[in-house]
């Protein structure tokens, strides 16, 4: 298969290991030939950091003291490998020292981005017991405590790191929500210092929800079906109207566990509220039916709400599917648990990572349920940042934390495009918080709320995380949509740009490819915009329109430039649009740019895709040739007519190439091609030694064809080992 994403729980505890310098350090190390170089696996390339970096001592800046474990392994389509690693020093766990290494198709050490500044030196003995820990982090706690434990650690997550304990106080807070308090005490002084929930609610603390509760409800409340199908219910959701459930079961007996998403299920918390850690195994109550139809889109029928969280780990799983190719919420195939009706008017919902679960609350007295599409997509990717860059809950990380979960809420909304909640770029709506039909936040402009930052400066890492989102939010959206008005707004730029938006597409796959390759857990904001650039050179090119747009968001946003840029931005040139009626002047071809699908096209199996392991260069659709390390051919063809009076006649296409193998010699190659009757003529030839770092455009001459119905043929042919990819889009035949 040609995926390019190879992620499990591999581990792999590596000695000695340590990773220089803040950011990015980039090492020139020696070429492996290519007949040396093996065929990767996600346990190979964590064995290959390890032993790379354990080789070249001069990139880390730490002592012999360091040791690392593989936490987290992607394998690029081109073979380059990035594995996260956590750090331990003399054997404790160090807060904000993880590392991601960057390696050459090869297994050659590449760069390491990480956040720590400098090597650490520190004593390890502390002066404060962990019963002393744990009692002064105990008069910060608010709530009912189930249990707590002290765990001796070194706290890198400011300038200067320390010894501390982490003091984890498990239990339920005033609103009867799980909690799970980490407090950080200065294991020499008995301080208290940095604090956070790893239980994600939605809204801040303090915040209630006052807006009131439809008399019926939502879009879709069509009568229920006389049958179902087994395993495929129909649902009526206050929220989400009427839908297609993904069930479990037969005949009578069906329950709410989506059997196609890795089992994920919706249970019925029964108004109780968790009093230890988390909702156990087995909690709350099943909800089961006997004629798979769940719900009446009234609120007195308990399975109306459950309809509306089913829907929501139907409508996020599918968009992580889809649209990122990531496999559920860890990526490991299994889906999380929904409760709905937790507590008694319990006005907010959460993700709890601890269990792996969701919880919805119905909502204070008047209020409404909060069992919202984004609602769900943003609480359950708080889950998929915890297995990737596993941002912290405090300071800028904290704000990027919530950022991400805002913008894959969003992004969730879009994919699902329910006519009961139309996608928009306004978090939480429905549920009204504010009692006047306004939204808990604005992505537009974060600062309508009164107190989302829109702006960054150094103090926004003292705000809330919910509120310090805002500069995270502010740019997903002048990426995707721009400044200035349009239909979803009127976003503002802090220095008074302009930006042009380069659509939820491009937006969404950057911040992915930037917290699951290139954030690690104590990112700020000016390490996102070194990770987003990154990103977007990696999916699109340096000289890409995308990668510059991302360069000024940050801007408008106050994220001053990096070390790391952009290369010189091209002059756009405009997509060509599918011409089922070709004439003379224009584009000659149908479907040029794949978005029809195969329409039009003649092609190997899987040649024409969205696959989101490699990106196309616009629009959603195009053609990937080989890139499968064994000996293959792929082949792509459409027949034209070159007019007998055209004055120019020409081929061109934009192509990124993408190889694992090294040197200059032609192991795979792509021949592009015209058939003339029985007669063949290769008009150019690339291979994997033309390999590009982003798109670029072709351009070939047809005049030897005018006045013939001739076909244009792509080949790809890629050898018995190390594969290449050529990927091929926006083709057309021109006649001036």
């Amino acid at each position: 298969m040609k995926r390019p994403f190879l992620t499990g729980s591999l581990t792999l505890a590596v000695s000695t290991l340590v990773i220089a310098g803040a950011g990015v350090t980039a090492f020139a190390a020696p070429t492996v030939p290519a007949a040396a170089q093996p065929k990767v696996s996600g346990s190979q390339a964590m064995q290959d950091a390890a032993a790379q970096v354990s080789t070249h001592p001069q990139v880390v800046q730490a002592g012999p003291n360091d040791a690392f474990q593989a936490r987290g392994v992607q394998v690029d389509v081109d073979g380059s490998r990035h594995v996260h690693f956590d750090r331990t020093y003399q054997g404790l766990p160090v807060l904000g020292g993880d590392v991601i290494v960057h390696s050459a198709p090869g297994g050659q050490l590449d760069t390491a981005t990480l956040s720590l500044q400098a090597p650490l030196s520190l004593s390890v003995t502390p002066s404060v017991t962990d019963r002393q820990a744990i009692a002064a982090a105990s008069r910060l706690f608010t709530g009912k405590q189930a249990r707590s434990a002290a765990t001796l650690k070194v706290d890198a997550l400011g300038a200067t790191p320390k010894l501390v304990w982490e003091v984890v106080i498990d239990g339920t807070g005033p609103d009867k929500a799980p909690t799970h308090l980490h407090v950080l005490v200065d294991a020499r002084t008995g301080a208290t210092g940095t604090s956070w929930d790893t239980f994600s609610a939605f809204l801040p603390d303090g915040v209630k929800a006052k807006g009131t509760k439809a008399a019926t409800a939502g879009a879709g409340t069509a009568a229920v079906a006389a049958a179902a199908v087994a395993a495929s219910g129909t649902g009526n959701g206050y929220m989400v109207g009427q839908v297609t459930l993904s069930t479990s079961g037969s005949g009578s007996s069906y329950t709410l566990t989506d059997a196609n998403r890795g089992n994920g299920e919706t249970r019925d918390a029964q108004n109780q509220t968790a009093t230890n850690d988390s909702p156990p195994a087995g909690w709350g109550k099943a909800f089961s039916d006997t004629d798979n139809v769940w719900g009446t889109g009234a609120l007195s029928d308990r399975a109306t709400v459950a309809v509306d969280a089913h829907y929501g780990i139907q409508a996020t799983w599918d968009f992580y599917k889809n649209v990122l190719g990531r496999n559920g919420i860890r990526n490991d195939g299994v889906g999380a648990r929904s409760f709905v009706h937790y507590g008694t008017n319990y006005g907010n919902a959460g993700w709890d990572d601890d269990s792996f679960s969701m919880i919805y609350g119905d909502g204070d007295t008047g209020a409404n349920p909060f069992t919202e599409i984004d609602v769900a997509g943003h609480e359950m990717s708080h889950g998929v940042t915890a297995a990737t860059a596993g941002l912290v809950y405090t300071g800028d990380a904290g704000g990027l934390n919530e950022a991400t979960s805002d913008i894959m809420g969003t992004m969730v909304e879009f994919n699902a495009n329910s006519p009961a909640d139309a996608p928009d770029y306004l978090i939480g709506e429905k549920i009204d918080i504010n009692g006047n039909g306004t939204p808990l936040r604005w992505m537009d402009d974060p600062s309508k709320d009164g107190k989302s930052a829109k702006c960054w400066s150094s103090s926004v890492k003292n705000l809330n995380p919910h509120y310090s989102s805002g500069v995270g939010n502010h740019f997903f959206y002048l990426l995707a949509v721009g400044s200035g008005q349009s239909q979803w707004g009127n976003s503002p730029t802090c220095d008074g740009s302009s930006v042009a938006g380069q659509g939820n597409d491009a937006a969404t796959k950057i911040w992915y490819r930037a917290l699951s390759t290139y954030m690690t857990s104590n990112t700020d904001y000016p390490g996102a915009r070194t990770a987003t650039i990154k990103a977007a050179k990696d999916l699109y090119g340096a000289s890409s329109t995308q990668c510059a747009a991302v360069e000024k968001a940050w801007s408008a946003v106050s994220v001053a430039p990096t070390a790391t840029t952009c290369g010189a931005a091209p002059t756009p040139t405009p997509t060509p649009t599918p011409t089922p009626t070709p004439t003379q002047g224009g584009n000659l071809l149908a479907n040029p740019g794949f978005e029809s699908g195969a329409t039009s096209w003649t092609a190997s199996s899987g040649v024409i895709t969205n696959d989101t392991g490699a990106a196309p260069h616009g629009g959603s659709y195009y053609a990937w040739l080989d890139g499968y390390g064994s000996a293959h051919t792929d082949t792509l063809s459409q027949s034209v007519t070159v007019p007998v009076g055209a004055a120019a006649p020409k081929l061109t296409f934009w192509n990124r190439i993408s190889t694992s193998e090294t040197g200059t010699t032609a192991y795979d190659t792509l021949k592009v091609q015209v058939v003339d009757g029985t007669t063949t003529t290769t008009l150019a030839t690339y291979s994997n030694a033309n390999a590009t770092t982003g798109y670029v455009q072709r351009t070939l001459d047809l005049s030897a064809f005018k006045g013939k119905t001739v076909t244009i043929k792509f080949t790809g042919t890629e050898d018995s080992s190390l594969k290449t990819s050529f990927l091929i889009d926006d083709v057309a035949v021109t006649t001036s």
